[in-house]
């Protein structure tokens, strides 16, 4: 968010005028602004003779451009450049608009998923002769880089901002870009003439405010985690290097990106010598560095390695936190491990873990999927008794287990409550009821199932997979058809 700085009044602030700017301004504060009551006031402010001071009125834009979701109003954005609209349409300009102004309404734009406004704005600061700063450069590039238009704001970039203003977020901006579209080697061209012409500035100026263009630790974060999202790990490994050769020195967030990046491309080998290189370096692993190393483990059936891993993490200083207990409860579950998976459940309670639907949805499937339905219901009834309410994940996995032992009623019971609860019921659990009858060589009830499918406009999609021919079912079950 462009910080708005203090200016001179243009004129006298009348008294009624300072009354409604305040009224609003509590109002934005409070989260009990409504736009029709936004626009009441505001057109009151329209008609008073006295102009009021543009510092005032961009106080209230940028207070709007901040403001979090309310009930009373969604949108504070949005709202701000609505009232900005009004004073233009009705040519009632209870202030001139300057620079700050602009630069909070293409900000604005950008926070009200509205980025073809930022251009419109800045074209019309522009005509009024203006100079822009960095910081409206900066609003215009997000805008630029929302509607896809980046070689346009590369073009800004490079050929209008004049060479001495472009700073660390101008060129982070259109780097992220760059990055969020796959493009990742004029990414990295970027970065390239950005630590050029860094080298050519003065220590006062790079350091200054974040001004200049030597790249920082969050410049070389953004751009690392946007080559390990887009699995791009050569070219994540080549900004490292040119960062070290830079002189900045990669912290915990750096680490845990590259981790991550490596552990998801199934490259190993590297995350154990970026491992190592934190441990020389004095850098301390995090708790979600473990989860990392711990779900790539586990994922791998490494479920071995990774329990060492994880009981290892009290001795390193971390605290296993829900997050690692469900990695590890789904590794044991994949293995079957039950006794494994019982002993992490009474650790959990014993460190006060409370568990939340993921943790229930893993026990629950793991056990009904080893048709252990007495120890499954426990949880199912544990899970409500904690005030975790079950989802369709839960209602599938209690449902599947019963139809796999043949204990149609109770899953018939457990059908009928997930949709009296108005819980989500797809065509997946219409077909695990389905074959749970057919299985048991109750037709009558499968024909009835399909039936109330077809009513409710949901395709049964029955395949081979299921352990029957769909063409065989269908000419049993709806003969002449």
């Amino acid at each position: 968010m462009p910080r708005v700085r203090p200016g001179s009044s243009s004129g006298t602030v009348s008294s009624h005028a300072n009354q409604l700017l305040n009224k609003l301004k509590d109002h934005v504060g409070s989260g009990t602004l409504q736009p029709e009551r936004a626009h009441q006031l505001f057109d009151k402010l329209l008609r008073q003779a006295v102009p009021i001071s543009a510092c005032a009125l961009n106080g209230l834009f940028a207070a709007l451009a901040r403001a979090l979701p309310s009930a009373a109003c969604t949108d504070g954005p949005a709202l701000a450049i609505a009232l900005f609209n009004r004073m233009a349409r009705e040519g009632r300009w209870v202030i001139a608009p300057n620079m700050y102004t602009y630069t909070i309404l293409i900000d604005c734009s950008c926070r009200s998923r509205r980025p073809d406004l930022g251009p419109a704005f800045f074209g019309r600061l522009l005509k009024t002769g203006i100079t822009a700063d960095v910081c409206t450069f900066s609003s215009l590039f997000k805008c630029l880089c929302d509607m896809k238009r980046i070689d346009e704001a590369v073009g800004v970039l490079l050929h209008r901002m004049p060479g001495d203003m472009p700073d660390v977020i101008s060129y982070s901006t259109i780097l992220k870009g760059f990055c969020n579209e796959g493009r990742s080697q004029l990414a990295l061209d970027l970065l390239q003439m950005m630590v050029k012409k860094g080298a050519g500035q003065s220590p006062d100026v790079v350091s200054y405010n974040m001004r200049g263009f030597v790249p920082d630790v969050g410049t070389y974060n953004s751009i690392i985690d946007a080559m390990c999202k887009a699995r791009a790990m050569d070219k994540a490994k080549l900004v490292l290097r040119q960062m070290v050769d830079s002189g900045v020195r990669p912290d915990i967030v750096t680490y845990n990106k590259l981790i991550h990046g490596y552990s998801i491309s199934g490259q190993f080998e590297e995350v154990v010598t970026l491992l190592e290189k934190m441990r020389s370096q004095g850098v301390k692993p995090t708790v979600f560095t473990c989860n990392t190393v711990m779900d790539y483990l586990c994922k791998h059936g490494r479920i071995k390695e990774a329990a060492e891993f994880f009981y290892s993490m009290v001795e390193k200083g971390h605290k296993p936190n829900i997050v690692s207990y469900a990695i590890m409860l789904h590794g044991y579950a994949k293995e079957g491990s039950l006794v494994e998976m019982t002993d992490l459940c009474e650790l959990m309670a014993r460190d006060g873990i409370v568990s939340y639907l993921h943790c229930f949805n893993i026990l629950i499937n793991a056990y009904a999927k080893c048709g252990m339905m007495d120890v499954a219901i426990l949880f199912f009834k544990d899970m409500l008794k904690q005030g975790v309410n079950p989802d369709e994940v839960t209602y599938l996995a209690v449902i599947a287990g019963y139809c796999r032992v043949g204990m149609m009623d109770d899953a018939m019971e457990k059908f009928n409550e997930m949709i009296g609860m108005g819980v989500p019921h797809n065509a997946t659990v219409y077909r695990c009821m389905i074959q749970g009858y057919l299985n048991h060589g109750d037709f009558l009830k499968a024909k009835e199932l399909i039936t109330e499918m077809k009513t409710k406009g949901i395709h049964p999609r029955l395949s081979k997979s299921q352990g029957i021919d769909p063409g065989y079912l269908m000419s049993q079950l709806f003969p002449g058809a």
